[in-house]
């Protein structure tokens, strides 16, 4: 994609980090390499990845998407979503005999960790989350006599716990930062003695999009993030956008839904994606505002990221046996850029951490990985 100034100033800023994360690049690859070894069809239990060019991709190639177990032929083969499932679904699929590939994201298992943990401690659990997300429907099933589930403040006050001292908070990793940080701010004040995990829940790609958003907003007459619908993730960035101070901030799946009415007056259009979608989706936008005459791109940088997640176990050793490369390590484009950027650059996630910090108190059964170098917010010409 080279650049070239725009003769009326006219220019496209695109946030960096973008699109897909390690959980995503592996649940699309472990789709794609047991096709490649085990042939069409291959069933998968919900959508592999929240994104509608991936599912129509992955179908033309031979899998098939169902919404239930039960959907799968007995004794056939069927890949786990990255957002997780419950225990319940992993009892139904071994009752059926069905030859299961666990997709799940790692950072999502962890998640189903903690709650398994703080369950065995007889902890009452606040999930923060949006109910009937599958991730959160899988994280819930891990225990869900000691789960309930925090759709936003609104719902605070009606939570009941059994015992005050007792309580601990989880998340949705696909969530705003700056949300979260609000609901448990606001959960504390009605229990001071709220447990926080021992590391973010929220996942360092979702945490990484949402701040080169803020970082580029400012200066955008309009941010158009490339995402589905029921990617919450991508839903989010439109919110952070908006937040941080763009004139206005659109959501498409595909280059053809951007409306040329959305740039009128516009000079400086933000473009990002959320960490579902390929990149081809978002150069197909890049060139779509080149036919509007934003000829100028320039990549806004803040963090980068080197995160690689290996397939699921039993995949990894069927492919080996048949001489097939298992791994295509996931390794999210390295950006080099200097200085220390501000504290919020740096990782919009202590935030959230830190809620509360002065009488917080952490849950001290697991690790914590910092997964963010910081960079500055530098930009450059995009010449890719």
């Amino acid at each position: 994609m080279p650049s070239a100034p725009s003769p009326d100033g006219r220019r496209i800023l695109v946030a960096t980090p973008r699109g897909y994360c390690a959980g995503v690049d592996r649940a699309v690859d472990a789709v794609e390499k047991a096709l490649a070894l085990y042939g069409a069809p291959v069933y998968v239990r919900k959508e592999i990845v929240h994104n509608k060019f991936v599912v129509e991709t992955l179908t033309r190639r031979g899998a098939i998407f169902v919404s239930e177990t039960e959907e799968v032929p007995e004794g056939a083969r069927v890949v786990f979503s990255a957002h997780g499932v419950s225990p319940a679904v992993h009892a139904e699929a071994a009752a059926r005999n069905l030859l299961t590939i666990d997709a799940t994201c790692p950072l999502v298992t962890k998640v189903h960790k903690q709650a398994v943990r703080f369950a065995k401690g007889d902890y009452d659990i606040l999930l923060i989350g949006h109910a009937g997300h599958e991730e959160v429907e899988g994280t819930q099933g891990e225990a869900p006599e000691h789960i309930q589930v925090v759709n936003g403040p609104e719902e605070i006050d009606a939570v009941q716990v059994r015992d005050p001292n007792k309580v601990v908070w989880i998340s949705q990793t696909t969530l705003s930062v700056d949300e979260t940080l609000k609901i448990v701010e606001l959960l504390r004040q009605r229990f001071p003695n709220l447990i926080d995990p021992p590391s973010d829940d929220i996942c360092y790609a979702t945490q990484n999009r949402q701040g080169a958003v803020k970082t580029m907003a400012p200066e955008c007459d309009a941010v158009i993030v490339v995402g589905s619908a029921n990617s919450s993730n991508s839903v989010r960035l439109v919110e952070v956008a908006l937040e941080a101070g763009a004139g206005a901030a659109y959501r498409v799946d595909r280059a053809e839904e951007v409306d040329p009415a959305w740039l009128e007056g516009v000079t400086t259009v933000g473009l990002t994606s959320g960490a579902s979608v390929p990149e081809i989706l978002v150069r197909d936008v890049v060139e779509r505002l080149r036919s509007f005459g934003y000829t100028q791109v320039e990549r806004v940088e803040t963090v980068s990221e080197d995160i690689r997640f290996t397939l699921p176990k039993n995949l990894r050793a069927d492919l080996k046996a048949t001489g097939i490369q298992p791994d295509r390590p996931h390794k999210v484009r390295e950006q080099k850029a200097g200085g220390a950027g501000t504290a919020a650059e740096r990782s919009p996630g202590r935030r959230v951490r830190n809620a509360g910090a002065r009488n917080r108190r952490v849950f001290d059964g697991g690790a914590q990985a910092e997964r963010a170098e910081p960079a500055s917010g530098r930009r450059r010409a995009d010449t890719a």
